[in-house]
């Protein structure tokens, strides 16, 4: 499934993964290996654009490739104004499958301001990279190696059809968090679990080793979740799939509104399902 899950809260240095099992190689059926990528392989539903919105929508996103990355300003902050960049993930008909994540905004947190922020390869490779090869984070995305290694795993997911995107997680203005926002009800893991339609599941990592052991990936997955459910009206239940042996990662989405429904066997691990509820939202 998706890559095995730590939680962010967790002291011991494996706790980077929240809501990820082990990813797959790019290439590969992700039905065998993984869940939570872009891939019209045998998913549950073959939503395919026609191929001249497909071409079109290629012809926007290399323009959005071939822009100057944004400028760095001050200590590690990040400008993250790039609207070609934004437009690149929307089809020519201004529709997609998670609701104009790239234009999402920023949103206020208890740590301070947050936005995702659709990954550039470009931009962002060197970084993603540096994050995967974290031993921690190796451990359960399975992404260790080379910069190929990472672009291999981004790329389907920017080149598909919107049903999973990457993202960084910028708070107060530095990237510090690695996002896969998808469609749960398009992807594989609708095989193995009881999804509905516009169900949307998270994956996450905590890039730094400062950023980990203190409650910020609980109070990040809360807002996260949150954003979701006020941006995707259609969307009543954000989900997550951690190894349900992981019971800081499982700790971690209770703190942050998730309930637990399920034990959950996928093909690389016996999974909590964790869902946060639109009706339960004001409760949990």
């Amino acid at each position: 499934m998706s890559p095995t899950d730590a939680s962010a809260d967790a002291v011991s240095a494996a706790s980077t993964d929240i809501g990820t099992g082990a990813c797959p190689d790019a290439g590969e059926d992700s039905a065998a290996r993984g869940i939570g990528r872009s891939t019209d392989n045998e998913d549950t539903l073959d939503l395919r654009l026609p191929d001249e919105l497909v071409a079109l929508f290629k012809e926007g996103r290399s323009g959005a490739d071939a822009a100057t990355a944004d400028a760095a300003v001050g200590h590690g902050r990040w400008s993250w104004s790039d609207s070609t960049a934004q437009r690149a993930l929307r089809t020519p008909g201004g529709d997609d499958l998670l609701d104009g994540l790239a234009d999402w905004g920023p949103i206020a947190t208890p740590a301070g301001v947050f936005q995702l922020v659709p990954v550039r390869v470009e931009r962002d490779l060197a970084l993603v990279c540096r994050w995967m090869n974290d031993p921690a984070v190796a451990a359960f995305w399975e992404l260790a190696g080379p910069q190929n290694v990472t672009e291999d795993h981004l790329r389907p997911q920017l080149a598909g059809d919107g049903r999973s995107v990457p993202c960084l997680g910028v708070l107060e203005g530095t990237p510090m968090s690695y996002w896969e926002i998808y469609r749960a009800d398009l992807d594989p893991l609708a095989r193995h679990c009881p999804v509905r339609p516009h169900d949307t599941g998270i994956h996450l990592l905590i890039g730094a080793v400062t950023d980990r052991g203190r409650g910020l990936g609980s109070t990040l997955l809360r807002a996260v979740a949150d954003l979701v459910l006020d941006k995707r009206p259609a969307c009543a239940r954000v989900i997550a799939e951690p190894d349900l042996r992981n019971i800081p990662s499982v700790t971690a989405f209770l703190s942050a509104g998730f309930r637990f429904s399920a034990e959950v066997d996928l093909p690389a691990k016996r999974a909590a399902l964790m869902i946060r509820d639109r009706s339960l939202r004001d409760l949990l």
